[in-house]
């Protein structure tokens, strides 16, 4: 038993290790890709250079009107993205605050750094045990990278939305309806396992999900319903037949108290006249005990 513990102990963390791995690997490769992203303004040749200082002399020739123009502001939860002639300006994100651009030559996109919320809508799962079942949940994340949600999907919103949605069908595909009804949180923490790492690359944080809601068939309901009041009767059951065979042996051990001192049946019989008559009853029903009988019968 403590081999198998200690070898399972040493296979989970084996697993805990690789998963580290691969998740520092896919770090540094988003990190270097973001880099090579935010020094392509490098690269845009001798006539980009050219329209560049075009625009920078343009803009001093017509200062001060032009300063309204190059001037803009981002909230503390927004981010820039400003592009160059079509590539992303060397430095990555800007703000929040005050930024400069080039009225000719630059371009810029906002992008909330906010924790979004989405509702997942019901979906209709066939579980591995064959039920058909409806759920829905929510889901929490955030823009962790805003070059990458801007540079590598069109919209990130929606691709997120339609991955939980997709994510949400195939894990439930794998689980009997006792795992979805009893392990929630499990379901949940594998959905934000796998949406995490999908959306990494898109530079979002998938925060927490939760599953909302688990709807049943309305036959299945019944059916449920009915196991569930039959298990109870028969617990029920089980407790009046124990009930009955302790009453029974209690009952056998004031016999055998009674058999042993006849005086005692007598004192029974005086404590029952007695709780009859606190009762004030118009009838009394008074047992006469049989060895009184026995002087005239042996007459």
């Amino acid at each position: 038993m403590e081999e198998g513990r200690e070898t399972s102990a040493m296979g989970e963390q084996t697993k805990t290790g690789r998963q580290a791995g691969r998740q520092a690997d896919h770090y540094h490769l988003t990190v270097a890709e973001t880099k090579a992203l935010e020094n392509s303004d490098s690269d845009i040749g001798m006539c980009g250079w050219m329209l560049v200082l075009f625009s920078i002399l343009l803009t001093l020739l017509t200062l001060p009107i032009s300063i309204w123009m190059c001037i803009k502001i981002v909230k503390e939860y927004e981010r820039a993205i400003i592009f160059r002639l079509g590539r992303i300006l060397r430095g990555g994100a800007k703000g929040p605050g005050l930024f400069f651009i080039l009225p000719c030559t630059d371009s810029f996109i906002n992008v909330d750094m906010r924790t979004i919320t989405f509702d997942i809508p019901p979906q209709e799962v066939l579980t591995k045990d064959s039920v058909t079942v409806s759920v829905d949940g929510v889901v929490y994340y955030r823009v962790q990278n805003a070059t990458l949600a801007v540079a590598n999907i069109t919209n990130a919103d929606a691709a997120t939305r339609l991955l939980a949605q997709t994510t949400l069908r195939n894990v439930l595909g794998t689980k009997n309806l006792a795992e979805i009804l009893s392990d929630r949180e499990e379901i949940a923490h594998s959905m934000q396992s796998t949406l995490d790492d999908a959306t990494d690359d898109w530079g979002i944080k998938v925060e927490r999900v939760e599953i909302k809601d688990v709807k049943l068939p309305l036959q299945l309901q019944r059916a449920m319903a009915a196991e569930a009041e039959a298990a109870r009767e028969a617990r029920a059951k089980v407790i009046a037949a124990e009930g009955e065979m302790n009453a029974s042996r209690a009952l056998k051990e004031a016999s055998l108290v009674i058999a042993e001192s006849p005086s005692a049946l007598q004192l029974r019989y005086l404590q029952t006249l007695n709780t009859i008559a606190a009762e004030k009853n118009s009838t009394i029903i008074f047992p006469l005990p049989i060895d009184m009988m026995e002087s005239f019968l042996k007459r």
